[in-house]
């Protein structure tokens, strides 16, 4: 039986991470796990290296061609991944 004062376990962990303010650190690290599901299996298998400092996300691309494809759709590889996380997380991107 609920209490009226409960919470569930979702909200609860959001409290959690707004009060300890690992909110940012967290979407951070979903961005990087959530990549390879994001871009799909093509651009994941030539990804060595992603990281992210100052909301910009570091991705280094071990294809040329691939890292020139992905530069064209910089704006919307932004957007999509600000929607998945829910909140601005990225501002930039920098191929490596």
């Amino acid at each position: 039986m609920r209490k009226p004062k409960d919470i569930t376990l979702k909200e609860g962990i959001g409290k959690l991470l707004n009060v300890y303010k690992l909110k940012g650190r967290f979407d951070e690290t979903s961005v990087v796990a959530f990549w390879p599901e994001l871009m799909g299996k093509a651009v994941a298998n030539r990804t060595t290296q992603i990281y992210i400092a100052h909301k910009k996300l570091f991705v280094r691309i071990e294809s040329s061609v691939v890292k020139n494809e992905l530069l064209m759709v910089r704006a919307g590889i932004i957007q999509k991944i600000n929607e998945r996380a829910g909140s601005e997380v990225i501002t930039d991107i920098v191929f490596l």
